[in-house]
Order: C-alpha cells, then sequence, then structure tokens
C-alpha cells in the first residue's frame, strides 16, 4: 500500500450478528449489479454510521434496511472495533475513493420474530438477494477473502452466544 491509500481513513461502520432460537447466525447473499466483475458473495449485514448517530442505533437501522428486520433485542457489542483494508483493485471504485476500508463496531442481536419477517426488498437500493442462517463458525468460510479475518474475529467474540441460543 502507498503513501497515499495508508493516509485514507476506515470507513466508521457496524456488523450484525443475528442470531435465531436454534443458535445459527442470518447471512445474506450481495446482490450484484449486472455488468460488474464482482462475484456473488455470503456476508452478515453492515454498513456505515450516519453523522451523530450512536453504533446501536445504526446497526438496527442497518438491519432494517438490509433485511427488513426489526424484531430483534441487542445481546452484546464488540469489545473494540474490527478493521480491514479494501483490496487494492477495490479502493477508488467504493464510496468514492475517500477511505481504506472500514472500522467495525459488531453486535449480536437475537432474532425474536420468524422467517416470513424477512424482507429483502424494504430499502430502495436493495443490498442481498437471497439469505439463509448458517452456523457462525461456518461463516468466515464463505466469506470474501478480504472479510475472512474480520468474520474470524466475528466468531470468536460472540462464539459463547450460540450456547445460551439453544
Amino acid at each position: 500500500m502507498n503513501n497515499t491509500l495508508k493516509d485514507l481513513p476506515y470507513r466508521p461502520c457496524v456488523g450484525a450478528a443475528l442470531f435465531n432460537q436454534k443458535g445459527l447466525v442470518w447471512v445474506g447473499k450481495r446482490l450484484i449489479k449486472p455488468n460488474t466483475k464482482l462475484k456473488p458473495i455470503w456476508q452478515l449485514p453492515q454498513g456505515g454510521i450516519e453523522e451523530g448517530e450512536s453504533a446501536d442505533c445504526a446497526v438496527l437501522r442497518e438491519l432494517k434496511e438490509e433485511t427488513g428486520i426489526n424484531q430483534v433485542e441487542i445481546i452484546c457489542e464488540s469489545k473494540g472495533w474490527i478493521k480491514y483494508d479494501l483490496p487494492t483493485g477495490l479502493i477508488g471504485n467504493i464510496w468514492g475513493g475517500l477511505y481504506r476500508g472500514q472500522r467495525q463496531k459488531w453486535f449480536a442481536l437475537k432474532f425474536l420474530g420468524t422467517d416470513v419477517n424477512v424482507d429483502l426488498n424494504t430499502h430502495e437500493q436493495p443490498e442481498f438477494s437471497d439469505w439463509k442462517w448458517l452456523t457462525l463458525r461456518t461463516i468466515p468460510l464463505i466469506a470474501a477473502p478480504f472479510k475472512k479475518k474480520v468474520y474470524q474475529a466475528v466468531a470468536k467474540e460472540f462464539r459463547n452466544i450460540v450456547r445460551e441460543s439453544k
């Protein structure tokens, strides 16, 4: 990474590990725009923190926008921020080239609804084309390569929640 990329800040962001009653985690398949070279990837709901917004409010807003789900309870949040750098080829193509990656505050949430509460089309720009429930330990295995370490850290930090959910 050259000096100009190193000087770029990290985008403040939140992520949601949404656990159902069986201890499984909600994961969505990213909607890929036509004529892009990107491959569809699976990821947990996440998004930017707006100016003046708290991280806990941001995670509830992002979860509602991306999944239609608002039947949740926050269980806990990550102890610190988890950072990742974008691959060099994506810098400049995402977020107007203003960021080198993201620093994320992760939340574990308990899903209080049912699968019928999921609506991927609640936002004018849908994020996901499909979704499913997976084990927490599976999430890093299906993540984009540059996000694997993030999902490994999330799985490690929230591993005890799976036991509590059952």
